[in-house]
């Protein structure tokens, strides 16, 4: 069970936590500062939800260009973080 996990999640669960612990009060300090509380999160959500089961067929529309703006971000990001640990893994 323990290696399924840390093959899944890449680490031990003790350590995951502690990390996710930190990164959770990390964030939370730069939202804080940023003016953003957790319930204005939920609730953009729960409109953004909403608003698309109100739109019907244009939903499709509006969802399509979230998913590729955020693909246009998140792909290369994700491909150059790749190849650097491959690069890594290597030396």
């Amino acid at each position: 069970m323990s290696d399924r996990f840390v093959r899944l999640f890449g680490d031990s669960p003790a350590r995951l936590l502690l990390r996710l612990v930190i990164l959770s009060l990390i964030v939370g300090v730069v939202l804080a500062a940023l003016g953003v509380e957790p319930y204005d999160i939920v609730t953009s959500a729960l409109r953004f939800v909403d608003r698309i089961w109100s739109m019907g067929f244009d939903a499709v529309d509006r969802v399509w260009r979230y998913f590729l703006l955020g693909a246009v971000v998140v792909i290369p990001v994700w491909l150059v973080l790749r190849l650097l640990n491959i690069g890594r893994s290597r030396s």
